[in-house]
Parts: structure tokens; C-alpha cells; sequence
């Protein structure tokens, strides 16, 4: 019999905002201070404690499998949805599941507080929120019981953000159709959907080419922000004036080349330039 699972990772998609990075790179194996996305994530799980972790993962498997360390992959030929995707662990898991989304970079994500609430209060399904950022985010609402409220309902408690951090029930997985469906989906059916407000920490969504190269130039400018206004994979090498690229794994542009607005990356023993526009 499979071992439990109590962390899972969200990392399949068609990573269509991601552009043609997505050709090279699957959006959680692309590196911030040297670690995946992925990584980040399941070090931020590690660090209360899980140590079986799943992720799933649709564009470009093998890719992905090369910075899945320590994790058990679950390959999506069909993609499965935002709820849909944890049928993988549905009748693995003996309290509750937390999951995160591994397209996004955090630090000391409170994992704790959640998983504390999450318990005390019996949910089944549990989000992880900070106070609305005013920006063009959705806004979570909540009744004066803490249950959050039907998507574009607002309500006694809120504006919230959903930080992507999530506690499931094996209740809550238990609702899960077969095939594809969306937590939005599932909402209606769920007996007690807690909200679990903290104060923000650092927290970025590294969604398309232009947060990947600013994400590099704040959270890394010794390393892949070390090529101002580019982004610089660990395996890439610089060359000529590059402004607005991405070197990915490999890149090795010529010398004497001067560029703007592309990706570079080696596959198959060669060069690959594709415009980022």
C-alpha cells in the first residue's frame, strides 16, 4: 500500500502566460538563487515537518523530474484542474494535505498556523489569506464565522487575497469527481470552508517572462539577476549586449551578438533564440 502523502505541489499547466519559456522550461523547474520553484515549495513544506510531498506535472515530464527531488511525480497527460489534480492523492492522506502552488516563490510561508486552524476548527477545506493587496487580484470574502463566502459574494470579513496555500481535508478529497473539475466547482459541496487570515510575508507569483526577470534582479542579483534587465539561468554562459532576454538552461549566445527581447537556450546540442514578443 502507497505511504501517505501530506504536502502536494500544483505544478502542471500549459504554462501559457509563461510565452515561449514554456518550450524550454516547465514554469516550477525555472530557478530563483539557484533553486527551482519547485524546490522553494517543497523546502517551504519541509520546513514544518511533511516529508511525503507529491506534485504533479503535464508540460515537459522528464524536465520536471530532474528538480522533483524527493518528491513522488504524478504525470497529468490530461490536465486535471485546480481540484481535479489532487485526485492523486485522494485515500493517501491520514489528517489533511496541505498544497501549494509551484509557480509562485515564498519564504517562511505559515504552514503552521494554517494546518493549527485547519484542525481546531474541524474544516474541510481550509485557504491560507493576508489582507488584500488593492491590486487587481480576486477578493476573498468571509461570514463572521470564518467560512468563506460564494466567489463574488462580499461579506462582514474581508478583502483577502488566497496566498494559493490550502489545507484538505480527506472529506474534502473524497468530493472530488473523476476527471477534471476546479476548486470553484467544488465549493458549494463543502461543509466547512475556513478562511485563515496571517499577516503577508514574502510572497511573488513568478507567472511570465517579465516577473521571472524581475523576480531575478530583486531576489537575486548575484545570480540570475546578475545580467541587468535579463534573466541568467545557473547552466547559461553571457555573451554580447543583451537587454530584456532570458537565457535558459545551456544558453550560450555568441559573442558578439546584440539582442533584446529574446530567450536563449540549448537543446540538442544546439542553439535555440525565440523572441519573448
Amino acid at each position: 500500500m502507497a505511504e501517505p502523502l501530506e504536502g502536494f505541489l500544483l505544478a502542471a499547466g500549459l504554462g501559457l502566460r509563461m510565452g515561449p519559456l514554456s518550450q524550454c522550461l516547465p514554469k516550477p523547474a525555472w530557478t530563483l538563487m539557484g533553486r527551482s520553484l519547485l524546490q522553494w515549495g517543497a523546502e517551504a513544506l519541509r520546513f514544518h515537518g511533511l516529508q511525503r510531498i507529491g506534485c504533479n506535472v503535464h508540460l515537459h515530464p522528464d524536465r520536471l523530474r530532474t528538480v522533483a527531488l524527493g518528491l513522488e511525480v504524478f504525470e497529468e497527460p490530461r490536465l486535471l484542474g485546480s481540484a481535479g489534480s489532487l485526485l492523486h492523492a485522494r485515500g493517501r492522506v491520514a489528517s489533511e494535505l496541505l498544497a501549494w502552488n509551484a509557480d509562485v516563490w515564498a519564504e517562511a510561508v505559515p504552514f503552521d498556523r494554517l494546518r493549527a486552524r485547519h484542525r481546531e476548527e474541524a474544516a474541510t477545506l481550509s485557504w491560507l489569506l493576508v489582507p488584500h493587496p488593492g491590486s487587481g487580484w480576486n477578493a476573498v470574502w468571509m461570514d463572521d464565522q470564518g467560512r468563506i463566502l460564494p466567489k463574488g459574494v462580499a461579506g462582514p470579513r474581508g478583502p483577502y487575497h488566497f496566498t494559493g496555500a490550502a489545507a484538505w481535508s480527506p472529506e474534502a478529497l473524497a468530493l472530488l469527481p473523476e476527471g477534471p473539475s476546479e476548486v470553484d466547482d467544488l465549493r458549494p459541496r463543502l461543509r466547512f470552508h475556513l478562511g485563515v487570515v496571517v499577516a503577508p510575508f514574502p510572497w511573488r507569483e513568478v507567472g511570465t517572462a517579465d516577473a521571472l526577470i524581475q523576480a531575478a534582479a530583486e531576489l537575486a542579483p548575484e545570480e540570475e539577476g546578475r545580467l541587468p534587465g535579463c534573466y541568467f539561468h545557473p547552466t547559461a554562459r553571457a555573451a554580447g549586449r543583451l537587454d530584456h532576454c532570458v537565457l535558459g538552461p545551456g544558453a550560450a549566445p555568441p559573442p558578439a551578438i546584440t539582442d533584446t527581447d529574446a530567450l536563449w537556450f540549448e537543446e540538442g546540442g544546439r542553439q535555440v533564440r525565440l523572441g519573448l514578443t
